[in-house]
């Protein structure tokens, strides 16, 4: 099954591709060779997960998508106190290549401007300018994942057209902030611009930033820690130029935009972005990425201010039907075939408030073990909330393992709208509906039930005592002597066969069909299920031992006939047959001692 992540950026790009606003760049003339219609998406997790969609492996050159990336390095190379020397950090409001420099020092107002971008490219470390080349190469190169490649083509374009980031490079000598000749500093800049990436690339380098530095893929360091804050906090309010204002209330991630048509987001500790698409707005970001970043921002929740977490925090326990099977009691060939078929029902815990990337996290999870796997149970008794489109991601998985003969179904939700409400709002047309349960044993239940094909054995009958497990081992002649004291009671759905507190009742109850489920009254007047019994099996028993009050409600969850043995009526036979009580006590401790193991590992499971 495709993921639902695929699936949503798939929908995306059809539905933006159509959007022919914008036009090409046109002051670097290779620039207006690329094909309008060109468009790609790229989405990388922090565990290096990649999604993508279109033109997302077209290469494309970098152009100002470097700067954040150049400046990180000279934030290596130099230190924050010599870099803030010669390049400010406040936002211009100007356009990219604006000439904005600060009037008492000269230096331009921050690294994300053209003037800024030379400046920094000249401040990374290395004892001349093929040095400081080499130095910058092997920096991108940590980001992308991989060596660079230059577009010489690209880079002989904007080097011979480049006349007025000539003239900001000789303003910025003449104010001290380029040592050295200039237009070594200016080349290397061009060349930065003209380093060739892909979509995906971009993806990564942004995952790089949001991952702390070190890269999702390679697992590689490519910038201390301790600058990450300050990248991010520059391509917040500097990354977009004269959009920053407008895209960080809009869409609220750390950015770079370039002429090329790229577009990086970064969202931290959760997504790297990557888009391309060449037709640029008039404030020189591309059309289609800006209308992308600002889709998944309000249909990921991504916006920086909004509630964030570790995705893999969503996760909590995994463990299978055989680690907590059902608390029914079926016969033993019954309880032999769930033992071997248990394993394939899982049960998910999940945590907190949901957003889209905990989801495709856990959706994640879940679909690489759907090769073993025949139904899926997500207990969300730990979840505060879930956004829209996370509640849509479940929906559309739920849907398509259906399709692929997989069940997934929801515990313990309890009507909590902050749940009910985002998944009732994105059900697709036409659909029926995901299935939801009180606790958790009813839905391994009905897991059970689907595994086995069988619905709670309706309609099997037991036409003797014998068949039942508290008279196993008593002589034939007994068990006739027994059983022609029992009556025969049938009764409906939902009918309370026992209650809690009665006091009085000293029937034994053997099932011959039907379901019922044992139920013990909570603080808050609901009632929990502690056990679900079918046929051959027994209740009621606990009188043997002389208890006068039932300690929990019996209900039949189908129409039910049972045979009931009154302890009178046993007593009057035990008197002059102990061994029918003596057969019987033994039955019901080996029961108790069955029943207590089970609910030992219960526990353990979920301690």
């Amino acid at each position: 099954m495709q993921s639902p992540i695929q699936t949503y950026l798939e929908h995306l790009h059809r539905s933006l591709c159509t959007l022919e606003d914008g036009a090409l760049a046109n002051y670097i003339p290779e620039l207006t060779k690329a094909d309008p219609a060109w468009f790609g998406i790229s989405l990388v997790t922090m565990d290096g997960v990649a999604y993508s969609v279109g033109d997302a492996a077209r290469p494309f050159t970098i152009q100002s998508i470097s700067k954040p990336f150049v400046y990180a390095t000279a934030l290596a190379d130099r230190g924050v106190e010599y870099v803030s020397k010669k390049v400010g950090v406040e936002p211009s409001g100007d356009a990219f290549n604006s000439i904005s420099l600060d009037p008492q020092s000269g230096a331009p107002f921050n690294p994300m401007i053209n003037a800024g971008a030379i400046a920094t490219t000249s401040l990374v470390a290395g004892d001349d300018c093929q040095m400081q080349w080499q130095r910058i190469a092997s920096s991108m190169a940590a980001f992308i994942g991989r060596d660079i490649c230059v577009d010489e083509s690209v880079y002989r374009s904007e080097s011979d057209t480049g006349f007025r980031n000539r003239a900001i490079a000789w303003m910025l000598k003449n104010f001290g902030i380029i040592d050295g000749n200039p237009m070594d500093s200016l080349e290397n800049y061009f060349r930065q611009c003209s380093i060739l990436v892909d979509c995906r690339d971009l993806a990564f380098m942004a995952a790089t930033l949001a991952n702390g530095g070190v890269h999702p893929g390679t697992g590689k360091r490519a910038l201390p820690a301790n600058q990450i804050e300050r990248v991010l906090s520059v391509m917040t309010t500097c990354g977009m130029y004269n959009y920053a204002g407008s895209w960080l209330f809009e869409v609220g991630m750390p950015a770079k935009s370039g002429v090329g048509g790229g577009i990086i987001a970064v969202l931290p500790g959760r997504f790297g972005i990557g888009v391309f698409s060449p037709l640029l707005d008039a404030k020189g970001n591309s059309a289609r990425g800006i209308e992308v970043c600002k889709r998944l921002s309000q249909d990921f929740g991504l916006h920086i201010f909004s509630r964030t977490g570790d995705p893999s925090m969503a996760l909590g326990r995994v463990y299978t039907g055989a680690d907590a099977p059902s608390r029914r009691q079926p016969l033993p060939e019954v309880r032999a075939k769930l033992s071997e078929h248990a394993h394939r029902i899982r049960y998910f815990c999940l945590h907190g408030y949901l957003a889209v990337d905990g989801v495709e996290y856990v959706l994640r999870k879940m679909l690489q073990l759907v090769p073993e796997t025949g139904c899926f149970i997500l207990d969300l008794h730990q979840v505060d909330g879930l956004s829209d489109c996370a509640a849509r991601l479940l929906n559309e998985t739920r849907i398509g393992l259906e399709q692929d003969g997989i069940a997934m179904v929801f515990s313990r939700i309890h009507a909590r709208p902050a749940i009910t409400h985002p998944m009732k709002r994105t059900l697709p047309k036409g659909d029926r509906g995901y299935l939801s349960f009180e606790d958790n044993d009813l839905a391994v239940e009905w897991c059970e039930n689907r595994l086995l094909g069988t619905a709670a054995q309706a309609g099997t009958s037991f036409l003797s005592l014998a068949d039942f497990l508290l008279f196993k081992g008593m002589p034939a002649a007994l068990v006739e002597q027994v059983e022609a004291t029992t009556r025969v009671q049938s009764f409906g759905m939902g009918d309370e066969i026992v209650t809690t507190g009665q006091t009085g009742d000293g029937r034994i109850f053997f099932i011959e069909s039907g379901q019922v489920s044992i139920l013990v009254p909570l603080a808050d007047g609901a009632h929990h299920r502690v056990a679900s019994l079918g046929p051959g099996m027994n209740f009621g028993e606990m009188v043997l031992l002389g208890q006068t009050m039932r300690s929990a409600t019996v209900s039949a969850d189908t129409p039910v006939r049972c045979r009931s043995l009154e302890t009178s009526d046993l007593e009057r036979i035990a008197a002059t047959e102990p061994l029918v009580k003596i057969i019987l006590l033994e039955n019901l401790a080996r029961d108790i001692a069955n029943s207590l193991r089970r609910a030992t590992k219960w526990i353990s499971v979920l301690a």
